[in-house]
């Protein structure tokens, strides 16, 4: 597994449990798969002093165990030497089991002398991938995961998916080895793809404060089989990180986010239109009420000429009319209502009049 992942572009997760990095960030990967009927679960780690990996297993068989504080049943320890014995009892290039000690009848622990093949590329480790800010689907720990090793159909993008985030998260003391990410496009025509976000500007990702790269990508030219993009991410003394994204082009696409910047640009001027309808009505207003002493609907800015239009498409008819003319109809009214009760005394002095006579 190590020989494939070193020949391949990207450093990628081995298949199995059965690797570890050293001390110095080195991956190994070593041919056998357990010791003992335990559980798959394993604990991998590099080690110290004269060990150089310690591996542990746990959930083993539970017969007179059923009391064991941490509630893993049988466990065993396994110190992994690289070379020989350190006792000099056993020696041999398939490996031996220099030592075994019972620490109980439920956790044993096992000293084994393997020669340890030459070590792999330096890993970044700590470094992750994702689609959301906590999640690592692309990169974990710094190894490229199945799916994005290499370009799979299945793990596609489709045609009108326009953009993808991605999320960088990096141990904060080594953060600002994380350099900008670079791109490639296989075929070279018929892709458009850009990266733009904090991350694409060179922002150090952390784990409280993910970079994010935004990989623009729109199909020009219609394809059968998947469009390869391969990012690569620098990173200073170790190798780089690097993972492919595919794209399914069934139909050519526009420009992107011309659609979007129309509305945006609708929306930024329909607020500066409602703005300044709003200070020139308030301003109107005040101006009307305070300097030509007006009142009600008249003081309202526009009135007068609402009322032109009103009265042209009415023909008169439905005219506004003002206070002042208002007030002159009450008027009017009331001289004309007027107006028979001096008839009717004028009558009455007439008849008043003849019957004198």
């Amino acid at each position: 597994m190590l020989s494939q992942a070193l020949g391949a572009s990207s450093i990628v997760a081995p298949a199995s449990n059965c690797y570890a990095l050293d001390n110095s960030s080195h991956i190994f990967d070593f041919g056998y798969v357990d010791f003992g009927r335990f559980d798959k679960f394993n604990y991998f780690v590099a080690g110290s002093g004269h060990i150089n990996f310690v591996q542990e297993f746990y959930y083993g068989d539970l017969l007179n165990c059923e009391r064991t504080y941490d509630k893993m049943g049988r466990t065993a320890q396994v110190n992994i030497l690289c070379g020989s014995c350190s006792n000099g009892r056993c020696t041999g290039d398939l490996g031996c089991i220099c030592n075994v000690t019972y620490e109980s009848t439920c956790r044993v622990l096992v000293e084994l002398a393997i020669p340890c093949k030459e070590q792999g590329v330096r890993v970044f480790e700590g470094f992750t991938v994702g689609f959301h800010p906590r999640s690592w689907e692309i990169v974990y720990n710094g190894m490229t995961q199945l799916g994005f090793d290499k370009s799979h159909h299945a793990f596609s993008f489709g045609t009108e998916q326009t953009h993808v985030a991605l999320y960088m998260t990096a141990i904060a003391s080594l953060s600002t080895l994380v350099q900008k990410p670079t791109f490639k496009i296989f075929p070279e025509h018929g892709l458009k793809v850009g990266l733009s976000g904090s991350g694409a500007t060179g922002r150090p990702p952390t784990t409280l404060s993910p970079s994010m790269v935004v990989v623009d990508w729109r199909c020009e030219k219609a394809l059968n089989t998947p469009y390869e993009v391969d990012i690569t991410i620098p990173v200073d003394g170790y190798e780089p990180i690097q993972f492919t994204l595919s794209k399914m082009c069934e139909y050519p696409q526009g420009k992107g986010g011309g659609t979007t910047r129309g509305w945006a640009i609708f929306g930024v001027v329909s607020c500066i239109f409602i703005v300044l309808s709003t200070l020139f009505c308030c301003g109107g207003f005040i101006y009307k009420t305070r300097v030509e002493r007006q009142r009600g609907l008249d003081a309202l800015p526009g009135m007068t000429i609402l009322s032109a239009c009103l009265e042209a498409v009415s023909g008169g008819s439905h005219s506004y009319s003002g206070a002042e003319d208002t007030n002159s109809a009450f008027i009017n009214q009331a001289s004309w209502e007027r107006q028979p009760d001096a008839t009717q005394g004028t009558r009455k002095t007439s008849e008043r009049k003849y019957g004198s006579i």
